[in-house]
């Protein structure tokens, strides 16, 4: 099929900043684009060919866009399944399948497949509700502390909690969640794996991420990883091993701990692009947002070599500011070598909220993380 300068259709499912950041290899590719997004002030609005604005979760919806295009794709797991099963059914290429989607959507359900597909994770236990699990620590069947995590709706940091105590139920949501043992780690690290529909299939090199203490956030992400040529052979064939379990088509994110006796555990995936491959737009010889639409279209891989060292800083809403975005200290940054900003439109700020990211590249990993450092400390995204 002549995906170029053509009349083929390219459906997004979510028009956030990772769809953005996807419309940038569409328009370089002059790849037609249809996006479908509730806000109508999504960032993905300016960027796509045709923009509708309608609830991912509603079937009709979801469905009655799907019609409209040759191929689909998301660039968020909370869209409507049964919808996509229908499509896919009817002809229209979806990817990842809705089969992948069903057994990540759940964090409950994905725990259970990891299990079943022997491939190492933390050790958990599954409850229908709050009461359930509250009922299992009082009867000492659970013992403190521990992980909380909703099995659905999670996302950037919300939806886990360490329960240290009692005290520490308070606020949280009455809905079907899991426990999960606390691990001692060293690092927590990603690999990405691409796979196409027939067959081929590349990893990008394990990265690293340190995460905000409060929010659970990313902070930074850092490639190639800090760590021993040993284990990041290893992260890279269990990230195989899961890609292969999952059979997906398209991007895999695979986040994981490596113990404190260098064992990888897998933590969770998200099929599509990902946080933790956001640097590869600077730093990689294919970026991970090509890298998704190279192949979504059965188009030969790139190569996920980097280029130079990369760190990205994500740049998220500053506590105790909400309202319309203000980036304090841009200019300072942008002097600095090898910085680059990815705004990603987004008007309205809030504490915690993802904004954008930074880009640092440097042939010396020791300087891109201290320039980082910098970065981190120089801009604020505020309101004004």
């Amino acid at each position: 099929m002549n995906y170029f300068s053509s009349g083929f259709k390219l459906g997004i499912l979510g028009g956030g900043q990772l769809g953005k950041m996807l419309l940038t290899e569409t328009r370089k590719f002059d790849i037609q684009t249809y996006v479908l997004d509730p806000s109508d002030d999504a960032p993905c609005k300016v960027g796509s060919n045709v923009f509708v604005q309608g609830s991912l979760m509603d079937f009709d919806t979801v469905y009655n866009f799907g019609k409209q295009v040759d191929v689909l794709t998301f660039e968020i797991e909370l869209v409507n399944i049964p919808a996509l099963e229908k499509l896919e059914a009817e002809g229209i290429k979806v990817y990842p399948s809705p089969t992948t989607l069903k057994l990540i959507q759940n964090k409950g359900t994905q725990k259970d497949f990891y299990a079943a597909n022997d491939i190492p994770t933390a050790p958990y236990k599954r409850f229908e509700s709050l009461a359930d699990l509250k009922l299992a620590v009082k009867s000492e069947a659970l013992a403190y502390p521990f992980v909380w995590k909703s099995t659905e709706g999670g996302y950037d940091g919300n939806g886990v909690k360490v329960i240290r105590n009692a005290e520490s139920f308070t606020g949280l949501p009455d809905v079907q969640c899991i426990a999960e043992s606390m691990i001692p780690f060293k690092n927590e690290l990603a690999v990405i794996v691409t796979r196409t529909p027939s067959g081929e299939i590349k990893t990008y090199p394990v990265v690293e991420m340190e995460f905000h203490p409060e929010a659970n956030q990313v902070e930074y992400v850092i490639c190639p990883a800090r760590i021993d040529i040993a284990v990041a052979e290893k992260a890279r064939a269990i990230a195989l091993k899961v890609s292969e379990a999952f059979n997906h088509v398209g991007l895999l994110a695979v986040e994981m701990f490596q113990t404190e006796d260098d064992e990888i555990l897998v933590n969770e995936v998200a099929p599509r692009p990902h946080n933790s491959g956001h640097y590869s737009i600077e730093a990689s010889y294919t970026s991970q947002f090509e890298q998704h639409l190279r192949a979504i279209l059965n188009l030969p891989l790139g190569n996920t070599d980097s280029k130079v060292a990369g760190i990205m800083v994500n740049l998220v809403g500053a506590e105790g500011y909400s309202g319309n975005v203000v980036y304090e200290n841009i200019d300072k940054i942008l002097a600095l070598d090898g910085v680059t900003p990815h705004i990603y439109g987004k008007k309205q700020t809030r504490p915690f909220r993802k904004m954008g990211h930074v880009t640092i590249v440097h042939e010396d990993i020791a300087e891109a993380r201290r320039v980082a450092g910098v970065v981190k400390e120089t801009i604020r995204v505020i309101s004004g």
